[in-house]
């Protein structure tokens, strides 16, 4: 049936609808429609028809209390992938005619118009779906100089967990795994030697947390814990979720997951012959070095950061934040009562560089985000110099002001919400940011208010 035959948008009552907020292209291939009706019954049924009418499939709907509008909800639809443009947009003018306050934005085709070299990136989380399996190295495939190569057994076993990655898409629940005994023995060594130097050697918040992730999430010599155990307990405590990777992702590709605090971790383990060496990320480094202090608020919004400065951000500004999330993430030390302690993943799942960053032998510079993201680093050796920053809060603080200085046509920032990124490139968006700081001021004002009275 053409668009000629089907009904009249014209011929639909809009009286319940108070506003129609923003139409956001998230991708080329479907459109999201966000709009705000009034607390009318049949209100959402009566727009839903409308979509039925125009034959568009939605492939999902949301609805909350309006902040802003008493007695109003927000609703989000998304179309279909399939669906037909021209009758997307027809709707799209029906809401525009009809709603009292209108804003329109088309945030690809925008982008793409004034900047043809900003690349693609997700703009909801389910959009990590799309690159995930782009994975560089490793993975179901070894070098010829892997400790495994060799080894059909374990080439086999690592196919298995290339296979549970590559199969996993967002909203499902990670697979669990039976670890064999060989694999136990490995983290059992790996295990026994760090959690001896985590008290003197790794930062207060890292000791703080291991206790309860022993305690929730199985962590223990004799126990691998399970991904998903891992990730219920982070979400719980900052949000951040963990999602299989089958190996080493494209660092525009890892930081854009960060953006959703999403971590992309491995499943495997490394092998048996070479316990105390890896020479790619493996479950030993993922659950023992990162894993902790991302249930650390500050931390947890530190990677965040980094991963919302690369959406959309050129190629080289993509390698001086990769730079800076090696030398903070990765291999970072901080100051606590003046003595240096590690925070960074790379040094609190390895035994012997545990031990060394914190010595004489290697130089320490203060943080300073202009200096350390132009600074070269050794992948295959101990690091020659680390950074330190005093504070979580103080390397945000520093981040922050940093990448407020990168070259893009826009701003952004993630709604936990709705688990998207929100563009700030025009007026409305950035009212909407304001009402949403207004409402926090108001709660931080009461709460202080509160507290003066006891």
């Amino acid at each position: 049936m053409g668009l000629q035959e089907l009904p009249p948008l014209e011929s639909f009552d809009a009286e319940w609808m108070d506003s129609y907020i923003a139409d956001v292209s998230t991708n080329p291939a479907h459109t999201t429609i966000i709009f705000t009706l009034k607390e009318t019954p049949g209100a959402l049924a009566e727009t839903l028809r409308i979509f039925k009418d125009r034959k568009i499939n939605l492939t999902h709907i949301e609805s909350r209390p309006s902040k802003s509008k008493n007695g109003c909800y927000e609703i989000l639809v998304e179309c279909a992938e399939d669906s037909d443009k021209n009758r997307v947009e027809d709707i799209i003018n029906l809401f525009k005619a009809k709603a009292m306050t209108v804003h329109v934005q088309d945030f690809n085709s925008q982008v793409k118009q004034n900047d043809d070299s900003v690349p693609w990136f997700p703009m909801k989380i389910k959009d990590i779906d799309q690159f995930a399996n782009r994975v560089l190295s490793y993975g179901a495939e070894l070098d010829a100089d892997h400790p495994g190569f060799t080894d059909p057994v374990y080439r086999a076993r690592r196919k298995e967990f290339a296979d549970i990655a590559a199969n996993f898409r967002y909203g499902e629940l990670i697979p669990r795994v039976e670890y064999t005994e060989t694999e136990i023995t490995t983290w059992r060594t790996i295990y026994t030697e760090l959690t001896k130097l985590y008290p003197t050697h790794a930062c207060a918040e890292f000791n703080y947390i291991f206790p309860l992730l022993q305690q929730n999430c199985g962590y223990g010599p004799n126990n691998i814990p399970q991904l998903q155990d891992v990730s219920d307990f982070l979400k719980d405590c900052t949000g951040f979720t963990l999602r299989p990777v089958a190996g080493l992702l494209s660092s525009r590709d890892f930081l854009a997951g960060l953006a959703f605090r999403v971590f992309h971790s491995t499943q495997y383990i490394r092998h048996h012959s070479k316990p105390m060496y890896t020479p790619e990320p493996d479950i030993c480094h993922e659950l023992l070095g990162h894993a902790p202090l991302f249930a650390d608020p500050e931390f947890a919004q530190f990677s965040q950061e980094i991963g919302l400065a690369s959406l959309g951000a050129s190629d080289e500004m993509i390698e001086k934040l990769a730079t800076l999330y090696w030398f903070t993430v990765e291999y970072g030390i901080c100051l606590e009562r003046g003595n240096k302690k590690a925070f960074g993943a790379g040094l609190l799942s390895s035994f012997g560089e545990l031990q060394y960053c914190l010595t004489d032998e290697p130089s320490h510079e203060p943080f300073d985000p202009n200096v350390t993201a132009v600074t070269k680093y050794p992948i295959t050796s101990f690091q020659p110099k680390y950074f330190i920053a005093e504070s979580f809060a103080d390397a945000k603080s520093k981040l922050m002001t940093w990448t407020s200085t990168i070259k893009r046509p826009f701003q952004v920032r993630y709604n936990p919400y709705t688990q998207r990124v929100e563009i700030l490139d025009n007026l409305p968006s950035v009212q909407s940011l304001v009402r949403d700081i207004k409402g926090q001021l108001f709660t931080l004002e009461d709460a202080l208010n509160k507290l003066n009275t006891h």
